[in-house]
Parts: structure tokens; sequence; C-alpha cells
């Protein structure tokens, strides 16, 4: 990342949550697209999960490079497990998912009986949202208040889903 205009030589905090975001949501669906994998008996789709995996593969190693230049500390080598903190995180993108589909669909809908219902629906998401959130937060499995860590967590899930053989 050339500095060619005065502009500090680093990612700017807002671009390094979203970047954590799609990284996190990424390394989360390729482990579950490799995992499964297998059980696909169509070749059809056999191959989009195959140009899906590839794809994101590519995302993951063009993203995580910009994690050099996020406003942090280097990272430490640690491992974890997959198997708690995979589920749970895997079930905080499906709310967090589900919040903005609502959301969108709200303000898409005319009919007020629907829109109702949506609304009644989007606060189940949101309830959903704090309740895998406060999970995860409590068991440090999403180290929300620590960016270092928050950052560490995805260059490791990235790395081991990149790693991951399918």
């Amino acid at each position: 990342m050339e500095n060619t205009d005065r502009r500090p030589n680093h990612l700017a905090w807002h671009e390094t949550l979203d970047l954590h975001e799609l990284v996190a949501f990424q390394s989360t669906g390729l482990i579950k697209l490799k995992k499964s994998i297998g059980e696909v008996e169509d070749r059809e789709l056999r191959s989009i999960y195959n140009q899906t995996i590839k794809g994101l593969e590519e995302n993951l190693r063009e993203l995580v490079k910009f994690y050099n230049f996020a406003p942090r500390e280097q990272e430490e080598g640690e491992e974890r497990k997959i198997d708690t903190g995979f589920f749970a995180g895997d079930l905080l993108a499906f709310a967090k998912t589900a919040v903005r589909s609502y959301a969108i669909a709200i303000t898409e809908t005319a009919t007020p009986a629907l829109r109702e219902t949506l609304n009644k629906q989007l606060q189940k998401a949101i309830r959903t949202h704090a309740t895998i959130f406060n999970y995860m937060y409590k068991r440090g499995l999403y180290p929300a208040y620590d960016l270092e860590r928050l950052l560490q967590n995805d260059i490791r899930n990235a790395n081991r889903a990149l790693r991951m053989r399918y």
C-alpha cells in the first residue's frame, strides 16, 4: 500500500472493521463448503461448489494481505479449536445476515400486514444475534472490544480455511 497523497500508511478503523467482517464471514463459509462438498453428488452443483471454494480462497488471500496495514500490533502465533468457535461464528454470521435481510425487505414492503410480520421477525433475528454474540463474547470467541485479538482470530481462521483439504 503506497502512500502517495499524505494519508496515513495504514487502514482506517472503519475499513479495518469492514475487512474483519468480510474475512470472518468468508472464512466460515469456506470451512463450511469444504466440510460439505464431499456430500454433494450432483456433478454440476459440485462444480459450482469447487468454483466457489476457489473464489473464496482467492478472496481471502487478497484480503489477508491488508491486515498488515491494520492499525494494530503484529499477530502472535496461537492455535485454537475450530469446533465451538466455528459453529458459534457461523450462527453469528447467519444472524447478522438475517437482520440485514429483514431490514432491507422491510424498506421494500408496501403491504402493512407483511411489514408487521417482517418487523416481528426482524426483532427475533436481533434477539438471536444478541444471544449468540453474548455466548461468544463470554467464552472469548468474539473479542469485540479487543481489536488486536479480533484481527488475530481472523488471520488464524482465514489461514485455517485456506489450509483445509477438501
